[in-house]
C-alpha cells in the first residue's frame, strides 16, 4: 500500500454497486476503504479493505472515528422495498445527507454519490424527485469536490435481492440500446461495475469542482482506473 493512501468510506457496501466497488477497489493499492454497514459483511480475504458494523443511528460517530477523505455513497432502495415514497426519501435522501454531513464534519473534502439519470427535484415521478433533492442538498454540505454519478439501467447480478422487472429490462437492454443515440445515450444501461471503477476514479483524480457523469462519462472515467495488481 502506497505511504499516504487516501481514507475512503463506503456506505451502500452490501448493494449492487457497492460490492463491485469493494472488489475492484480493496487491490488500489493508493486507497483504503472502510465500508460502513449495519450488518456484519463478507469481506474478499487481502487488499486493503474493512468494515465497521453500527446501527444507522450511531453512524456520525462511526464516520467520525473513520475519518475519510472522501465518502463513496451507493445507498439505495426501491419504493416497494421501503413502503412508498416517504420511506424511499428517508434512505436516498435524508440518510444520504446525513451521511454527507457527518463525513464532512469529520474532515472529509469529497463526495461521490451514486444517483441516477433522470434526477431532478421537480420531477413527477418520486424515485427522479427524491434522487433530485438528495443531488440539491449535497451541493450546499460544503465539499471540495462533488461527483454525481447518473447510471441508466445496471446490469448485473444482484445478492438476495431479486428484482424481476430489473432482470427482464437486462435481457432487453441490448436492443433497447442500440436505438439510443445522440441526447439519448445517457439512457443506456450500463455495467455495475462499470459505475463503480467510475466512482473510485472520481476519488482517485480528486481535486474541486462539481461533476456530473452520465453514461459517456462513467464509461470514461471508467477506463482511467488502473488494473488492480495481481
Amino acid at each position: 500500500m502506497a505511504d499516504n493512501p487516501r481514507r475512503v468510506l463506503l456506505v451502500g457496501a452490501t448493494g449492487l454497486i457497492g460490492r463491485r466497488v469493494i472488489a475492484r477497489g480493496r487491490m488500489q493499492p493508493w486507497l483504503a476503504l472502510t465500508a460502513l454497514a449495519r450488518r456484519e459483511l463478507e469481506m474478499p480475504r487481502g487488499g486493503w479493505a474493512s468494515v465497521v458494523v453500527a446501527p444507522i443511528g450511531e453512524w456520525g460517530e462511526a464516520i467520525a472515528r473513520i475519518a475519510p477523505d472522501a465518502v463513496i455513497c451507493a445507498l439505495g432502495t426501491t419504493q416497494a422495498k421501503a413502503g412508498g415514497a416517504e420511506g424511499l426519501a428517508v434512505v436516498d435522501r435524508d440518510l444520504v445527507l446525513a451521511v454527507a454531513r457527518s463525513a464532512r464534519l469529520a474532515g472529509a473534502r469529497q463526495f461521490v454519490l451514486v444517483s441516477s439519470v433522470g434526477a431532478d427535484g421537480l420531477s413527477g415521478n418520486a424515485y427522479l424527485r427524491i434522487k433530485g433533492e438528495a443531488e440539491a442538498g449535497l451541493a450546499g454540505v460544503g465539499f471540495a469536490r462533488v461527483d454525481i454519478l447518473r447510471p441508466g439501467l445496471l446490469r448485473g447480478e444482484r445478492w438476495q435481492d431479486a428484482r424481476p422487472a430489473e432482470r427482464v429490462a437486462q435481457v432487453l437492454s441490448p436492443v433497447a440500446d442500440a436505438l439510443l443515440w445522440g441526447r439519448m445515450r445517457r439512457y443506456r444501461s450500463v455495467d455495475a461495475g462499470v459505475v463503480a471503477a467510475a466512482a473510485l476514479q472520481a476519488v482517485r483524480v480528486g481535486g474541486e469542482g462539481h461533476y456530473v457523469h452520465e453514461y459517456d462519462g462513467l464509461v470514461g472515467l471508467a477506463a482511467r482506473l488502473p488494473a488492480s495488481p495481481v
